[in-house]
């Protein structure tokens, strides 16, 4: 079923007008729409959002090209949502306490936090292709065009795994591990306070101060954007060598998971998701129960709830 609610942050420009109508241009025609915006469905004046029930307590989501997918923590499955009308595809088993979930172009790779493993199943159909050991309690992946890696957050590693076949292809010691991304040269790890660059061949290439519990981490194509969450920050550093170019605060507090759309950042914290300017200015928060993964379809935000267990498409 299709669930509508209300939005309590409006996004500038899309807020229902009240009282007066305004006066209309060119000679009493209105004025044209944006093209843009009636692409994306986003030129009208709607303050509403769509939830998907999916399953128990998602936390990471995933864009796959066509589909959203959520690691379903709470019942050991991963969900597969049609990206633009919503239609529930499939719910699949994989390991334990499914927490983060990545796509190769192909497959979907799922870190099962409870068992140490790393599912990968086929993106047309949910086939279970294989189960490989990466390290205790996996949390974070990115892949680079040919190998997922995978962050071990239990063990303070990260594991490279070549994604043909999931053979590992090492594993390498960071100290602290959470999230990762991949800027087309490095992976990067968040890790406590800090967030270090790992090499192709898993050696450090420099570590960077960021806030305090840094978890969330997105590359915007020239930036690495670092969601602290003990701070309630936001931590920009420019990817070519590790500069701090700004640390923001981040409406709702306590920032999460975090999300690149093309333009703007957007950041799971609180109860809210957020919105970002590449500047760092918060330009909206939606308010849900228990935001958590974030993911961009190439028209809209996908955000999930842990206290719903559902996926919010903004």
């Amino acid at each position: 079923m299709l669930i509508v609610f209300a939005l309590a942050g409006l996004r500038s420009g899309r807020a229902q007008q009240t009282g007066a109508p305004q006066q209309e241009a060119n000679n009493g025609a209105p004025p044209p729409a944006n093209p843009l915006k009636v692409a994306i469905l986003h030129w009208y004046a709607a303050n509403l959002t769509t939830s998907f029930k999916v399953g128990k307590q998602p936390y990471w989501v995933a864009f796959d090209g066509a589909n959203i997918w959520s690691a379903n923590n709470g019942d050991n499955t991963v969900t597969k949502l049609r990206a633009n009308d919503g239609e529930n595809l499939g719910t699949f088993p994989v390991g334990e306490q499914p927490d983060v979930v990545a796509c190769d172009g192909a497959n979907i790779w799922v870190g099962n936090y409870g068992d140490g493993t790393v599912s990968k199943l086929r993106a047309s159909d949910g086939k279970n292709l294989g189960t490989f050991a990466s390290g205790l309690n996996p949390s974070g992946l990115a892949f680079d065009g040919e190998n997922m890696w995978v962050a071990n957050t239990g063990a303070g590693t990260v594991t490279k795994l070549r994604a043909k076949d999931g053979k590992n292809l090492g594993t390498f010691n960071v100290g602290l591990s959470a999230e990762l991304a991949f800027d087309g040269t490095y992976i990067w790890v968040t890790q406590g306070n800090t967030v270090t660059r790992l090499k192709e061949n898993g050696s450090q290439a420099g570590t960077f101060n960021v806030g305090s519990q840094a978890i969330g981490i997105a590359y915007d194509g020239a930036n690495i954007w670092v969601a602290n969450n003990s701070s309630g920050t936001v931590t920009k550093l420019r990817a070519k060598d590790g500069a701090t170019l700004g640390t923001f605060n981040c409406p709702g507090g306590a920032p999460y998971a975090i999300a690149f759309d093309g333009k703007n950042i957007w950041v799971s914290s609180g109860a809210a998701i957020a919105e970002l300017s590449e500047d760092g200015a918060a330009l909206d928060a939606f308010y849900i129960g228990g935001p958590s993964g974030v993911a961009f379809d190439g028209a809209n935000i996908w955000v999930g709830s842990t206290i719903s267990s559902s996926l919010f498409k903004i």
